[in-house]
């Protein structure tokens, strides 16, 4: 079973890194949410798969039982999901900007956003005239 995990988080992980490799935006942008996702199934995984009790402490205890499960990966896993939720939404609104703006979603032709001309300029036209 635990192959089958790995080569779950092994394909959604390459799923992604293919998607980063593609010149369209909103493709690049899946790409990061997969390989996001990819990592927090792996830290989910790392948080043993077992039906154990729930990470409560009970009344008159002072730590956790021996049995129960590890709350730290599923915190982190929460968190990281929040935090990839609001760098996805942060992401699409700079793809849906720079559409409007330039017209493609292409990252190749997106290069030229500003034309600032060449920072040796000045210094040439000094020398010229």
């Amino acid at each position: 079973m635990t192959f089958l995990y790995a080569a779950t988080v092994a394909i959604v992980a390459g799923a992604g890194i293919y998607m980063i490799l593609a010149r369209n935006v909103m493709r690049i942008v899946m790409g990061v949410a997969l390989l996001a996702a990819a990592a927090n199934l792996l830290i989910f995984l790392s948080g043993r798969l077992v039906s154990v009790s729930p990470p409560i402490i009970p009344d008159g205890a002072e730590t956790l039982a021996e049995t129960a499960a590890n709350p730290l990966p599923q915190a982190l896993v929460l968190t990281a999901i929040v935090i990839g939720f609001a760098l996805t939404a942060f992401s699409v609104a700079l793809a849906v900007k720079a559409y409007r703006s330039l017209g493609t979603l292409d990252a190749g032709a997106m290069h030229d956003a500003e034309d600032l001309g060449s920072p040796f300029a000045a210094a040439i036209d000094t020398k010229q005239g």
